[in-house]
C-alpha cells in the first residue's frame, strides 16, 4: 500500500468513528427526523453534508492556517455556532409547550414519515448546514485532520477525494439514521411523546451549545 492509500485508511477510520459519535449533527437529525417526519429529516442529513464542504473548503484553499493562528476568528465561531444550538434547543421547547395539547392521533402517525406542512424542507436544510457549517469542534477536527494526518505533499485531487468521501459518509450516516428513525414503530412512539421528545432533544441542544463555549 503506498503512502496515499496509508492516508486513505487513516483518514476513513477517523471519519467513521466521528460520524458515528454523537453530537449537535446527531441531535439535530433526532430533533428534525423523529418529530417533523422522514423528508425532513433527509432534507438535514443533505444539509449536514453540505455544512462539511464549508470545512473542507477553506482547508484546502489553505485558509486553515490562517483560521487556526486567528484566534478571534475561532472564538466568533464558537459563540455562532453555540448560540444557535441554544435557539434551536429553545425553540424545541417553546414548541413542547405550545403544541402539547395537540396530540398526533395513530392513525395519522405514518402520514408524518413522508409530509409535514409545518415545517418547511428548506428549513430543515438550513438546519443542518449551519449546525454542521458553524460547529467550532468540527472546524478543529478539520485543521488537525489536514495537517497532522494528510501530508502537504498528497495531491490536491487525493484530498478533494477525501473531501468528498467526508461528505458522503455523513449523508449516508444520518440519511440510514433518519430512516431507522421514522419507521412505523418509531412514529406510534412520538406520537404519543411528542412533547417530550421535543423537551428533552431541546434540552440537549442547549446543553450542547454550553458545553461547546466551555470546552473551547
Amino acid at each position: 500500500m503506498n503512502v496515499w492509500g496509508s492516508e486513505i485508511a487513516v483518514v476513513v477510520a477517523i471519519i467513521v468513528l466521528a460520524v458515528i459519535s454523537p453530537g449537535p449533527d446527531f441531535a439535530i437529525i433526532v430533533r428534525n427526523g423523529l418529530l417533523y417526519g422522514r423528508k425532513n429529516g433527509l432534507f438535514t442529513a443533505l444539509g449536514i453534508a453540505s455544512g462539511i464542504s464549508v470545512h473542507i473548503s477553506y482547508t484546502l484553499l489553505g485558509l486553515g492556517y490562517a483560521v487556526a493562528k486567528s484566534a478571534w476568528l475561532l472564538e466568533a465561531a464558537k459563540y455562532l455556532g453555540a448560540a444557535y444550538l441554544v435557539y434551536l434547543g429553545c425553540m424545541s421547547i417553546y414548541s413542547s409547550f405550545k403544541n402539547g395539547s395537540a396530540k398526533l392521533s395513530l392513525e395519522n402517525a405514518d402520514s408524518c414519515l413522508s409530509k409535514n406542512t409545518s415545517y418547511g424542507n428548506f428549513a430543515a436544510y438550513k438546519n443542518g448546514f449551519l449546525c454542521n457549517a458553524l460547529n467550532p469542534k468540527t472546524a478543529m477536527f478539520f485543521l488537525a485532520l489536514f495537517t497532522q494526518v494528510i501530508s502537504p505533499s498528497t495531491p490536491k485531487s487525493v484530498q478533494i477525494g477525501i473531501g468528498i468521501f467526508i461528505s458522503g459518509i455523513h449523508l449516508l450516516w444520518f440519511s440510514l439514521v433518519v430512516l431507522l428513525l421514522t419507521n412505523s414503530k418509531s412514529s406510534k412512539f412520538v406520537a404519543k411523546s411528542k412533547a417530550w421528545i421535543e423537551r428533552v432533544v431541546g434540552g440537549s441542544l442547549i446543553g450542547l451549545g454550553t458545553k461547546v463555549v466551555c470546552d473551547i
